[in-house]
């Protein structure tokens, strides 16, 4: 393991070091890089701030609360245990969100339990939908989101279906 705390001093190194053998000043590229970043930055910002405050608010409102009990048995139907209910619409749009109702269902249910298992599954096959999203059409000026963000939570679901069966398989 002490090696691997190495790489990123020595990608720098290597870096630093190809930099001087080919006459780079690397101190004027890096602030050019910066300040092309910052016109992306600021567009990206709005849609950013929109989709946090959204998931605080479906969150704060208590649709989340109502729209988890709702959907249990529908979930139990499909394979899902109605205990990661929560985790498996909060994932779609927020990630920190879903860390920390993961780290609530593994120390309620246990790490070994089928429950945690699931969670874990549909944690990791699952990504934040919406926050990918927002950063993506930020930069494209074709704002067609019905279909891209449809497909990608249609997608999310029937992972997270596929590894619910999987964690009752294996």
């Amino acid at each position: 393991m002490k090696y691997f705390a190495l790489a990123i001093p020595a990608l720098f190194l290597a870096l630093f070091l190809f930099a001087l053998v080919r006459k780079i000043r690397l101190y004027d590229c890096f602030t050019e890089g910066v300040k092309e970043a910052v016109p992306l930055v600021l567009s990206v910002f709005p849609y950013l701030a929109a989709m946090l405050m959204l998931s605080e608010l479906f969150e704060r409102s208590g649709l989340s609360a109502a729209l988890t009990s709702a959907l249990a048995p529908a979930f139990r139907l499909l394979g899902i245990p109605p205990e990661i209910a929560k985790l498996v619409l909060l994932k779609p749009f927020s990630g920190s969100g879903s860390t920390a109702l993961l780290s609530e269902i593994l120390a309620q249910y246990g790490a070994d339990s089928y429950i945690a298992r699931c969670a874990c599954a549909a944690y990791g096959s699952a990504e934040t939908v919406f926050y990918i999203s927002a950063v993506y059409f930020a930069g494209c000026a074709r704002k067609s989101l019905i279909k891209p963000i449809t497909i990608a939570l249609f997608s999310n679901f029937s992972s997270v279906i596929l590894g619910c069966l999987l964690c009752r398989v294996l």
